[in-house]
């Protein structure tokens, strides 16, 4: 089972600029599309930097390699959803530029990761039958009943194994749009002795 990547809730072909975009470029740039910064690639797309609209203000006459804002706060495309809100919230950004072999392939927000947790619970609920239980721990589907209310999953039913149990809880936090996990699940042996 695979946790969501960047490459998978990323906005695809991002706008950007090159070094020598004038100001008023950039601006109808940011305008046009209705973004809050663009990224300046070289020749190579490789990012090499950003210009916010606050870097606009003023009437500067300066072109984007003297506007930009370095280093580019950015992302692997392979990287877990997961590891990307924590950059965000660690750097105090609302987007990070996504590469791939160091090219800029596009761009993910705060809004991009919201989506994740708009899934409906009966997508929810679908995903730990067939991915969980199905899938990874091979269990009968008559074995588990799983309900889902508002991104929170309720489990109950009984496993072959007290390990099963504990693993079936740990997976599905991994699920995008699973806010917690009430687990209700028993099990007939215990393969995991107390100490």
């Amino acid at each position: 089972m695979r946790e969501l990547t960047v490459a998978m809730v990323m906005t695809k072909d991002p706008v950007a600029v090159t070094p020598d975009a004038s100001c008023k470029e950039i601006a109808r740039t940011i305008s046009k599309h209705q973004i809050g910064a663009v990224p300046v690639v070289g020749r190579d797309g490789v990012p090499i930097g950003v210009v916010a609209s606050e870097d606009l203000i003023g009437g500067t006459t300066d072109r984007a390699l003297h506007l930009m804002t370095v280093p580019v706060r950015a992302v692997d495309a392979n990287e877990s959803v997961s590891f990307a809100a924590r950059e965000l919230n660690r750097r105090g950004v609302r987007r990070l530029f996504v590469i791939d072999h160091g090219r800029l392939v596009g761009v993910v927000s705060r809004r991009d990761l919201l989506r994740v947790f708009l899934r409906s619970d009966e997508e929810i609920r679908h995903d730990v039958e067939r991915e969980v239980f199905q899938r990874v721990l091979w269990v009968n589907p008559s074995a588990v009943v799983v309900s889902v209310h508002n991104g929170t999953v309720t489990l109950n039913g009984q496993l072959g194994k007290r390990s099963e149990v504990a693993i079936a809880a740990r997976l599905i936090t991994t699920i995008p749009g699973v806010v917690d996990v009430r687990n209700r699940l028993d099990y007939v042996w215990n393969d995991e002795p107390d100490n």
